[in-house]
């Protein structure tokens, strides 16, 4: 129950940060960088009596709908839960912070606060196993009916609707929309490597007795040591493996820096790190 109610409040944190990325940022300035909020964002000059928020949250009970139909119990409860509390939160922001204007006019300040917000959510929710659904949900259904690329077919239908509008808005708005489409998926790959990076570190060794108890007793890590021997002195020793996060990478340099200075060892970076202490393998 612990390790339940800590995922879903990490969920809600990414849900809550899309949804003011969304509204306080994409939504006064026009920005259709693809999904539901950029149809919502087009269809709202258009039909003026219905906003923004109400359009997205409209059509993320749709899809939602069309997602439960076709996949019945295998859907998801973590993306009907983040969908519908995104546009929760779109639609209470619009009620309580009514906003007629953006907060500046830099518009490429206000694009890079609207793309790092709802890409730092969205990667928090892949992240979890879940998704925001909008669009998502439009590419499990083709992934599942067609042998479509899904990929590519979602980039294509974000890269019109980014494109759109310049006829519905201007060029200018039309030119940071498609700019920060394209800078949506770097901002996504690299939060998420952020999110998991640990440190793999390797370290031959002669005092492999004492580094091993460090890791053990002091970091609380496990090791895997195999013996090795040196291919210029000839001379055996150990090498251990093991991986830790930021902070007990570095207490472990400074540790074998005073048990064995002589001791080599190589720390790379990793966010792809499966199993017990780390990421499910599921």
């Amino acid at each position: 129950m612990k390790n339940v109610l800590k995922q879903y409040a990490v969920l809600t944190f990414g849900s809550v940060v899309m949804a003011c990325g969304i509204y306080f940022f994409k939504f006064p300035n026009n920005f259709s960088t693809g999904g539901v909020s950029a149809l919502s964002i087009l269809l709202a000059p258009v039909f003026p009596q219905v906003s923004a928020g109400q359009f997205m949250m409209f059509f993320n009970i749709l899809l939602l709908a069309v997602g439960l139909l076709v996949f019945g119990k295998g859907f998801t409860f973590k993306t009907v839960y983040c969908s519908m509390l995104m546009s929760i939160f779109t639609r209470l922001f619009e009620v309580l912070i009514p906003m007629a204007t953006p907060f500046t006019d830099q518009k490429f300040l206000e694009l890079v606060y609207a793309i790092l917000l709802t890409a730092a959510g969205s990667a928090i929710l892949f992240n979890e196993g879940a998704s925001s659904g909008g669009t998502d949900i439009v590419a499990m259904i083709l992934k599942k009916f067609t042998s479509l690329d899904i990929g590519k077919s979602l980039l294509v239908s974000d890269f019109v609707l980014a494109a759109a509008s310049i006829v519905v808005f201007d060029i200018e708005t039309g030119f940071l929309s498609i700019f920060g489409l394209v800078m949506k998926a770097f901002v996504v790959d690299n939060v998420i490597d952020s999110i998991n990076l640990s440190k793999c570190c390797i370290i031959v060794t002669d005092k492999g007795d004492k580094i091993c108890e460090f890791i053990h007793k002091k970091l609380h890590r496990g090791a895997t040591v195999s013996a090795c021997r040196g291919s210029y002195t000839g001379k055996d020793k150990e090498m251990i493996t093991t991986v830790l996060n930021r902070a007990q990478a570095v207490r472990l340099k400074l540790y074998i820096k005073e048990v064995d200075p002589t001791a080599f060892s190589i720390i790379t970076n990793s966010s792809d790190i499966l199993g017990k202490g780390f990421r499910s393998v599921a």
